[in-house]
This record gives C-alpha cells, sequence and structure tokens, in this order.
C-alpha cells in the first residue's frame, strides 16, 4: 500500500563544520523523519515510496566507512529512476578559512585527517566532495551564517506553503571581498552612479529611499533594471518546470552597500509583486553587524 504519490527525500551532506547536523534539525522541525549519518548502503533501502509515511531527510557524512564520491552519484541516479519519489540533494557548503577558524575554536580534529592539521583534512574533503557538490539541487554557503541563520534558511527552502513555487533568494555582495558561492546568477552594479561619493548618502546604505532614488537617477538605470527584471521573470518559470526548488540571484557593486543593496531590494519587491516567494540578504551588511 503506498502512503503518498509523490515521497520527498532530501540528501543533506557537506564538508564536516558546514552545519549539517543543523541543516537535519531544521528539516525535522519542518516535519521530515530525520536520519543523520545513515550508511549510504542503506539509504535506497530506507527511501522507499511505499513505506514512507512523511518526509524523509537523511544526512551523509563522509567519515561513514562505506562513503565515497562515485557511490554517492550513483545513489542519485538512482533516486532519480524511483517511481513517485521526489529527492532532492541539499549541499552545505562553506569557505576553507572560516572552517578552520571553526576547528581552531572547538579545538577538534579534522575527521579525515586525524593525525595532521585540520587545514588537511579540510582539503581532501573538499577534493572528495567537489563532483556531489555539482549535482546539488540546493547550495547553500554557511560561511557567514548562525546556526539561526542557517536554519532560516532552510526553512525558505523547504516550508511547504500550499503550492510550493520555486524559492528565490536575493544576495547583495562588494566584488573587494570576492564572488559569493553558490549563487547561481551574478549581476554587476558597479557601472551604476556611486551614492559613496555624496557625502550625505555615504553612511547610509541601499535599503534607504534616498540611496535608492539615487541610484534610479541614473539615466541607465531605467532600461538596465526593465531588461534584468524581464530576464529574471523568464528565467524562473523555465527553471520551476525543470523542478529547480531554490534560484539565487547575487548584484555586487564596489563596497557591497549601497548600487547592489539598492537593486536588490528593487528586484525583491518586483518579484514579491509578481507573487514570487523572495528571501534577501546582505552579505557586507551582516558582516558590519556582526
Amino acid at each position: 500500500m503506498s502512503f503518498s504519490t509523490n515521497a520527498k527525500l532530501v540528501l543533506v551532506t557537506g564538508p564536516s563544520g558546514a552545519g549539517r547536523s543543523t541543516a537535519i534539525n531544521a528539516l525535522e522541525d519542518l516535519g521530515y523523519e530525520a536520519i543523520d549519518n545513515l550508511p549510504i548502503s542503506l539509504v535506497s533501502h530506507v527511501a522507499n515510496p511505499e513505506v514512507m509515511q512523511k518526509p524523509l531527510a537523511i544526512g551523509l557524512d563522509s567519515r561513514n566507512r562505506d562513503f565515497s564520491t562515485q557511490w554517492v552519484l550513483n545513489l542519485l541516479s538512482e533516486l532519480a529512476l524511483i517511481e513517485n519519489l521526489q529527492s532532492e540533494l541539499l549541499f552545505l557548503t562553506c569557505e576553507q578559512k572560516v572552517l578552520l577558524l571553526r576547528y581552531s575554536e572547538t579545538r577538534r580534529r579534522h575527521p579525515l585527517a586525524p593525525a595532521e592539521t585540520p587545514l588537511v583534512g579540510i582539503e581532501r574533503e573538499f577534493d572528495l566532495l567537489a563532483p556531489i557538490q555539482a549535482m546539488a539541487n540546493i547550495l547553500i554557503d554557511t560561511s557567514a551564517f548562525t546556526p539561526h541563520d542557517l536554519k532560516s534558511e532552510v526553512r525558505k527552502c523547504f516550508a511547504s506553503k500550499g503550492v510550493k513555487r520555486l524559492a528565490v533568494s536575493v544576495h547583495s555582495f562588494s566584488y573587494k571581498r570576492g564572488l559569493p558561492n553558490g549563487v547561481d546568477t551574478l549581476i554587476d552594479c558597479r557601472f551604476l552612479n556611486n551614492p559613496y561619493w555624496q557625502p550625505a548618502l555615504r553612511d547610509q546604505n541601499g535599503q534607504i529611499e534616498a540611496v535608492q532614488s539615487y541610484v534610479k537617477e541614473d539615466k541607465r538605470f531605467e532600461l538596465f533594471f526593465s531588461k534584468t527584471l524581464d530576464l529574471i521573470k523568464y528565467l524562473l518559470p523555465a527553471y520551476e518546470a525543470e523542478g529547480k526548488s531554490h534560484f539565487s540571484i547575487g548584484f555586487g557593486c564596489t563596497g557591497g552597500r549601497h548600487r547592489s543593496v539598492a537593486v536588490a531590494e528593487l528586484i525583491r519587491e518586483a518579484l514579491a509583486q509578481s507573487a514570487w516567494q523572495v528571501s534577501i540578504r546582505h552579505r557586507e551588511m551582516e558582516i558590519k553587524q556582526l
């Protein structure tokens, strides 16, 4: 007897210290049956739509003795062929320097380098997981996240609200600090007039109406914004039709506080008005608040 005609399975993995356990707990709070650190050889037996009474979240740990890159890739292919099973891979990534700091603070040894430095283990694990990360349906970079932030992001991606549409996240960032990890599409805003050079606006940010108004006064803004919004609105249904559950868009500028924030806020508002489920993050402003 089948309990569900559309059983849901989320596999959760990523480098040690990136937040797998926190994500598993967040999914459990959303009503998923959670199993962490399950041997890969048992996943296909547990993920059976005929017996699943609720959505299932399974954590895959590279420390398992049967863990191998190829085995996980084979598992993903097998799961995709199971009738009445909707499976997704949630991959949690994190900057190596942040992982190293976390290991230093907790004085833990890395599981893949128990007799060596944590950095050696981190690098080994990144190499091991790289092909798996490339297969992820949802990629979350936890570098700047607290556990609360990560739980909130997981809820945004997986919380069920009637008929679930593609979840969209809009990010702002500074090119000086490098590109954000895990963002699907990047758009450069550095050609727009920069409010930083206006003394009255320098200490403000792109969430402020005065800053947004200054950015919109640039004669190139209207066409840039309309074409960017049209492109995004064209792409989102296409990705939704392909089965993608989350799509992220990054807007960058020099400092990550004025132009990119303003454009991200305006895009978020426009998408929300079109009934898309949209979340927003301003990387540089969050860092300033830590």
